[in-house]
């Protein structure tokens, strides 16, 4: 996903990396160009809103019951997945 514009970090990369960024997994570094990105980019930052609103739905309603291991892996491999195919 672009929105067209050009920004010092890609649209892909912070949306790639928006989920290790609401997790807190994310260098200071990393952080502040994600944060840069999302003040100047609409279309990314209403793709972390979301992200986020999902983040905290299954918190909520999930926050108690144990996952297994790989399960973060398989979810982010499928969302990358669904990206990967809305872009083509």
């Amino acid at each position: 996903m672009s929105c067209g514009n050009p920004h010092e970090t890609d649209c892909r990369e912070v949306l790639d990396k928006v989920y290790a960024y609401l997790d807190g997994e994310l260098a200071e570094g990393d952080c502040v160009d994600i944060r840069v990105h999302l003040d100047e980019c609409g279309p990314c930052l209403k793709e972390y809103d979301l992200d986020k609103v999902v983040k905290q739905l299954v918190a909520k309603h999930c926050g108690c019951d144990p996952l297994p291991g790989d399960l973060r892996s398989k979810v982010l491999a499928r969302i990358a997945q669904v990206r990967a195919d809305l872009t083509d």
